[in-house]
């Protein structure tokens, strides 16, 4: 697997940046003629991970999310970070309608969500550390660029 292309973005853990993040990976994504649908998909997911980033690891703080999307032939890497509270048991938090914020009436379904629109999505968390979401979507080239 070959890597095409990639870019990092930094910014301020706020609800006002979940929708840039979301559009900006969709349209770096679009390199790989994704489907409407993917690239749909794709937005669903980096939203569901940006929003878990600012509601449960930053818990009404303000830090930092570090965003590495990586391009590759047919498929796409999308790694989103946090310096945020980490998670006690990732298994637990994983589960549908789990969520550390019941009283907000979240629907903990976050990751349930980010399981249904990509191909694999893994978690890496450590207590008081962070959490990276690592993402990956194969793309299914349907519709190649007739330029090309």
């Amino acid at each position: 697997m070959e890597l095409n292309n990639y870019f990092r973005l930094s910014f301020r853990g706020i609800t006002e940046n979940e929708s840039f993040v979301r559009s900006t990976v969709a349209a770096f994504c679009t390199q790989l003629n994704p489907t409407i649908e993917e690239v749909n998909d794709i937005k669903t997911a980096v939203s569901e991970a940006v929003t878990n980033c600012i509601v449960h690891g930053y818990s009404g703080k303000i830090g930092e999310i570090v965003i590495d999307v990586s391009l590759f032939d047919d498929n796409v890497e999308i790694k989103i970070s946090d310096t945020g509270c980490g998670f006690v048991d990732i298994q637990k938090a994983m589960q549908p309608f789990y969520t550390t914020k019941p009283e907000q009436e979240r629907s903990g379904m976050g990751f349930t969500l980010m399981q249904a629109f990509m191909d694999s999505v893994e978690v890496i968390s450590t207590v008081n550390i962070g959490t990276t979401v690592i993402m990956r979507k194969n793309i299914s080239r349907e519709y190649e660029d007739v330029r090309a």
